[in-house]
């Protein structure tokens, strides 16, 4: 046979091979067929580079960088904060701006720099000592002290659990009416519970920091409400407006035991000790000479970030009630379920959602922080082994008072106690003993002996000294309205 023709299209050789060139150099030979289908294929792969080229400029050089180093920088202040604003929270809150309208709004500004303070204290007695605030008080006060007001915060935050296991239940209901309310009471604690004990305390930490964005549910929801007038709302947010009736008197005292609870201190002492551990620092020691100024700084970055957040989203619940439920005349709300469920038919289906989801999350954030301060005081009071980064065998009594904190908070709900008549004596309890750790706190963080060069400067004393009278006050009022309503 002879030799097969090349096929061909017009002169252009279909099988001609052609020499590829790169940087000068030949590569290799490809047929023009070849060529001109790989040509895709090409256009593709050196635009994905591309694309990876400037998204890795963008993040090294552009403003990206600088949120991500600001995450990066969020962490136990952020949680914290956040836990702040838990169901019982939104619940006081939403009565608030139902009751009043935005009368009280500028509640949220005062209380920004109380709260602020009093956390960056706690947080700076963790890092400069290396040990929690009730290991500090254990080690310079009477034990009779710090022993009263552990069982009295342990029983506070155990009521406090009680009510927001019930919230997060009725949350859930509004979307899934048809499961029994005690059934998700019961899921809900347990979830809780296997996830704080059996969650590496590394993954734990990022949950609850992702978690705390929960917290924007509320403020997107209050911005999708139509006709609000911004003029007024800032008005009241700059001029404080306040009256003597005990209604109001009890408004106020509700607002600063929300921001400044005694829970929120112990929990962000222990949790600056924590992410040292988690850093390597695993003795005392280690922890108080590895201090440095840039931790410092770091610390109050986020301490101030998570208390603004906090006292943002205040703003922003108080705001959406106001425009909503105050204006078309409801002023009474029972729970926070009860006022994402008033805003629906005012505000619109996503506001509703949004709120709805806000309980759920900030429940899920709150309630592990609410049991785990208990724990920690209470091991840092006995001297037992403490910390979220202990596995379940190597810390059992500090494991047990969480698992006790949630059990006692389902058996609450299951022998017919109120949610809100649990607050109230979560309420009492807290005006109890909130000064008197507030005294402890300011004097441990002014003490040059323990804290060095570290010691509180003149402002925050005078902060700290008007949250501790503030404190005083509304402790003394809570407990005067209820005996004398």
């Amino acid at each position: 046979m002879g030799e097969e023709k090349k096929k061909s299209i017009g002169e252009i050789d279909i099988d001609e091979k052609i020499t590829v060139k790169k940087d000068g150099k030949k590569v290799e030979e490809e047929t023009i067929i070849e060529k001109v289908v790989e040509t895709p294929a090409r256009v593709l792969d050196e635009t994905v580079e591309a694309t990876k080229n400037v998204e890795k400029t963008v993040i090294e050089k552009g403003p990206v960088k600088g949120v991500r180093n600001f995450w990066r920088t969020l962490g136990p202040g952020l949680t914290t904060g956040a836990a702040g604003d838990d169901p019982s929270g939104i619940a006081t809150y939403s009565q608030t701006g139902a009751g009043y309208g935005y009368k009280f709004l500028w509640l949220a500004p005062f209380t920004f720099p109380l709260m602020a303070v009093v956390q960056e204290m706690c947080a700076r007695i963790g890092l400069v000592t290396g040990r929690g605030l009730a290991a500090n008080i254990r080690k310079f006060f009477p034990r009779w002290v710090l022993i009263l007001c552990t069982v009295l915060l342990f029983i506070a935050n155990t009521f406090n659990i009680g009510a927001d296991l019930g919230a997060m239940s009725e949350a859930i209901r509004l979307f899934l009416p048809q499961i029994d309310y005690f059934v998700l009471i019961i899921l809900i604690a347990a979830v809780i519970m296997l996830l704080q004990i059996y969650t590496r305390y590394k993954k734990y930490a990022k949950y609850l920091k992702w978690l705390a964005l929960v917290l924007l549910a509320y403020i997107i929801s209050t911005f999708l409400i139509k006709g609000l007038n911004w003029r007024e709302i800032g008005l009241s947010a700059l001029r404080p407006v306040f009256g003597f009736s005990k209604d109001q008197i009890l408004i106020v005292t509700g607002a600063l035991g929300t921001t400044i609870s005694p829970y929120l201190f112990f929990w962000q002492t222990s949790q600056e000790v924590e992410e040292e551990i988690e850093d390597g620092l695993t003795n005392i020691q280690e922890r108080q000479k590895s201090l440095y100024g840039g931790e410092i700084k770091k610390m109050r970055i986020d301490i101030w970030s998570g208390m603004f957040l906090s006292n943002l989203v205040m703003f922003f619940i108080i705001t959406a009630c106001a425009a909503t439920l105050h204006k078309n005349g409801i002023f009474a709300i029972n729970s926070a379920a009860d006022a994402a469920e008033a805003l629906r038919p005012l505000a619109g289906d996503y506001s509703y959602f949004l709120f709805a989801i806000g309980i759920i999350g900030v429940g899920a954030l709150g309630i592990p922080i609410l049991a785990g301060s208990s724990s920690y005081t209470f091991a840092e009071s006995f001297h037992w082994k403490e910390g979220l980064h202990y596995k379940l065998r190597q810390a059992y009594s500090f494991y047990g008072i969480i698992i006790i904190s949630l059990v006692i908070g389902v058996l609450i709900n299951l022998v017919g106690i109120d949610p809100m008549r649990a607050l109230v004596y979560a309420a009492i309890l807290n005006g109890y003993i909130a000064p008197v750790i507030l005294i402890l706190i300011l004097i441990l963080s002014s003490s040059r002996k323990l804290m060095g060069s570290r010691v509180n400067g003149a402002w925050s004393k005078i902060i700290g000294g008007v949250a501790i009278l503030l404190m005083a006050f509304a402790g003394v009022a809570t407990i005067w309205s209820l005996i004398f309503r």
